[in-house]
């Protein structure tokens, strides 16, 4: 039962993390994302809540192995970054979405991917399915990193 519990736990808190980042992007969506101009390989709006909740619970998943086989201080660092990345992805939705700050949202999704990759080389010490579990995740922020800097280059400000 306490397994589960953890897994409830851990998924719940990345859907969450994603439901504030949801929340956060919701008005901008409709009123200032449509004006900016992006490039082609945009994809449609409607790709990004699906994509994301399966991301989110390939990461809640993702951590959950990593507290099942790892105690202690041997968890504390992979989670601890873990935790870290989530924290920057809910921060990259406020940069970009809620303060339109298109530059600064391009510095926010670089350390983003950083500490995806760095935790998914942590997971791997313990769980190497865990780090697996964040591969399609570190490829998406990838193409949203060069999504980020084409939108930075084609808007000026």
């Amino acid at each position: 039962m306490r397994r589960i519990a953890a897994l409830v736990v851990c998924v719940g808190l990345c859907l969450m993390v994603g439901a504030l980042g949801g929340w956060v992007t919701a008005g901008s969506v409709k009123d200032w994302y449509p004006t900016l101009t992006k490039p082609s390989f945009t994809p449609p709006n409607w790709l990004f809540g699906p994509v994301w909740t399966v991301l989110y619970v390939m990461m809640g998943v993702a951590a959950w192995r990593v507290w099942l086989e790892a105690w202690g201080d041997r968890a504390r660092g992979p989670l601890t970054l873990f935790a870290l990345q989530l924290a920057l992805n809910l921060g990259w939705s406020v940069v970009f979405f809620g303060l339109h700050a298109i530059g600064a949202a391009v510095v926010v999704i670089v350390a983003l991917e950083a500490a995806i990759l760095g935790t998914m080389f942590l997971f791997r010490r313990i769980d190497g399915l865990a780090a697996a579990l964040l591969v399609p995740y570190a490829l998406w922020v990838a193409f949203a990193t060069l999504l980020n800097v084409t939108i930075w280059r084609l808007n000026p400000s």
